[in-house]
């Protein structure tokens, strides 16, 4: 898989307004030549606060007393530059498969 062609997309380059990069979230597509498609979510750490914060206000997640999501990865910043900086460390640490979650049909 490490050296397999690839592209990245990124959820939050579709929305109409911008994201913000120091906290933020967005799911993650990287489809690989072949056709196999792998998913995660990258979160900010600053993000992680901002959500358990709402959390504690709405009643979730026992007023913010926990938070997971699955497939997560946190990250300084959300940009596409950032995104595929981790992608790549992760296909070339073999740790790619074991992070983000295959989308089966």
């Amino acid at each position: 898989m490490t050296n397999t062609p690839y592209s990245v997309w990124i959820e939050a380059e579709q929305w109409e307004q911008l994201w913000n990069e120091d906290d933020d979230n967005t799911d993650v597509v990287v489809r690989f030549e072949g056709g196999s498609e792998w998913m995660a979510t990258f979160f900010t750490y600053q993000n992680i606060f901002s959500m358990a914060k709402k959390n504690e206000e709405t009643g979730e997640c026992l007023r913010g007393s926990y938070f997971w999501a699955s497939e997560m990865i946190l990250v300084r910043k959300i940009t596409r530059i950032d995104i595929e900086v981790v992608i790549k460390n992760l296909l070339a640490d073999g740790t790619f498969e074991s992070v983000f979650k295959l989308c089966e049909d």
